[in-house]
C-alpha cells in the first residue's frame, strides 16, 4: 500500500450507513469506482476486543465495512443531507479464502484496501465481490474474498 496523508481524509460516514459502536472504519484514505483504501485505529472500548486484541470479528466487520464502502458511493449524492437519513443496508452473502495472520492490538493503526472484482447493479441494489487485505505498517494481517449484497432503504 502506498503512504498516505491522515489529515486530508474522506469520513466514512458519508458512504456508509455503519455507526458507533459498530463503525470499523474511521476514514477512507482514497476511493475510486474500484479501490478503497480505509484507515482504522483500535481503540480501548472496542466491542470487539478481548484482552488487547482485536478479534477476528472485528477484524472481519473492518474489512467488510471497507469493501462496502465502494458500493455504498453509488447510493450517496454529492449532496447527500446524512440528516435525511437515507442509508443503504448491506449484508455479507459470502466470504471465501480468508485467511488472519495475526491480531492487532489497542492503538495499532489498521490498513485495509479492497478491489472490486465484479458488480451487478439494480436500481436500488448492488452484488458485487471484493477481494480485501488488511495491514499493519508493511505486515499483512489478513487477506479474503468477500461477497456483499447492499440496497438502498
Amino acid at each position: 500500500m502506498a503512504e498516505y496523508v491522515y489529515n486530508t481524509l474522506i469520513h466514512i460516514e458519508d458512504f456508509l450507513p455503519h455507526r458507533s459502536p459498530m463503525l470499523m472504519v474511521d476514514s477512507i484514505l482514497d476511493i475510486s469506482e474500484n479501490h478503497v483504501v480505509c484507515s482504522f485505529v483500535v481503540q480501548s472500548d472496542n466491542i470487539f476486543l478481548e484482552d488487547g486484541y482485536f478479534q477476528e470479528v472485528g477484524l472481519m466487520e473492518n474489512m467488510a465495512q471497507t469493501c462496502s464502502s465502494i458500493v455504498g458511493q453509488r447510493f450517496y449524492s454529492a449532496d447527500y443531507d446524512p440528516a435525511s437519513d437515507k442509508r443503504i443496508i448491506g449484508f455479507i452473502s459470502g466470504v471465501k479464502n480468508m485467511t488472519i495472520l495475526k491480531l492487532p492490538v489497542v492503538g495499532q493503526r489498521i490498513l485495509t484496501e479492497s478491489t472490486l472484482t465484479s458488480k451487478f447493479d439494480g436500481d436500488d441494489y448492488s452484488i458485487c465481490t471484493m477481494v480485501v487485505k488488511a495491514k499493519q505498517d508493511q505486515e499483512l494481517l489478513s487477506t479474503a474474498e468477500i461477497n456483499l449484497y447492499l440496497k438502498k432503504q
